[in-house]
């Protein structure tokens, strides 16, 4: 007899599957100094557009000042994609890095 429906995988599940399978190791955003920004927009930056508290903001922008470069954000490729544009249009140096 032949299958009945419920033993097949449904194409949603697999789907995910692919996905999950796709997305691999995640990436990081990294915002850069520069000689241009002011510490405190750098913080404001990061307090509007990520949502972060003002302790979180200072630090990652006191990280970015004095190493040179921070870890702002992680997710998929896609996501720091868009936040590498969204910080290019606030006038900030802004990469993404696939984590190791």
């Amino acid at each position: 007899m032949g299958r009945h429906s419920s033993e097949q995988p449904e194409a949603g599940s697999l789907l995910q599957e692919a996905a999950l399978l796709q997305v691999g190791r995640p990436w990081n955003l990294l915002v850069w100094n520069d000689p241009v920004n002011l510490m405190s927009y750098v913080e404001w930056i990061f307090r509007s557009y990520f949502g972060y508290p003002d302790s979180v903001a200072t630090e990652l922008m006191l990280t970015v000042h004095n190493e040179g470069r921070a870890v702002v954000a992680t997710g998929t490729r896609e996501e720091i994609e868009r936040h590498v544009i969204a910080m290019h249009g606030f006038g900030l140096w802004a990469t993404l890095q696939q984590q190791s």
